[in-house]
């Protein structure tokens, strides 16, 4: 089920006032690729939430895109726009710590870090799921639209997902596998 017209089309209209159609990011602007990356969810049948989560992803950075639209005080600016529940994911995707939450990501009682509060928590199942497909459709558009990303990450990011599996849908963990496994020779 596509995420709601309104929701998308009003979230489209924030990022252009934001200035994301004039951010460069691998494969043209930060809009490209936050619409692909919601494409791309949807392809995945992702719920309605997740895809609008994918295409604002990157409002408040990305521990790996530090460039900000929206400070955090006006997450409610947002929030109206996409509602609570897409926003949170959003939050937590972009206040993930990496390094430190990847690890154990798929554990029941991981730890996720958050780098805006140092404070840690352990999100419900569903919340793991949601960021590993996030992320996961993030990653896979940049490996698709850059191949030199592809050449040179594709080996530490096809780890990275086999390890994010057991939270990945079917048709996730399909598409992460054609994208980044070696091809047979």
């Amino acid at each position: 089920m596509p995420a709601p017209p309104a929701a998308a089309d009003g979230a489209v209209t924030l990022l252009r006032r934001l200035g994301a159609a004039g951010i460069a990011h691998p494969g043209g602007t930060l809009l490209a690729h936050l619409q692909r990356v919601r494409a791309r969810l949807a392809a995945w049948g992702a719920r309605p939430d997740l895809q609008l989560a994918g295409l604002c992803h990157a409002f408040y950075g990305t521990d790996g895109f530090p460039v900000t639209l929206l400070p955090l005080d006006r997450r409610t600016e947002l929030a109206a726009v996409i509602g609570a529940e897409a926003e949170a994911l959003v939050y937590l995707y972009a206040s993930c710590d990496r390094e430190a939450t990847y690890p154990t990501l798929t554990d029941a009682d991981a730890a996720f870090h958050d780098r805006f509060t140092g404070r840690t928590h352990t999100p419900e199942p569903q919340l793991r799921r949601d960021f590993a497909e996030l992320s996961a459709a993030n990653e896979l558009d940049l490996a698709r639209i850059d191949p030199a990303f592809r050449t040179k990450c594709g080996p530490e990011l096809l780890d990275l997902l086999t390890r994010f599996r057991p939270l990945l849908s079917r048709p996730a963990w399909t598409d992460c596998h054609a994208v980044l496994a070696p091809s047979p020779r």
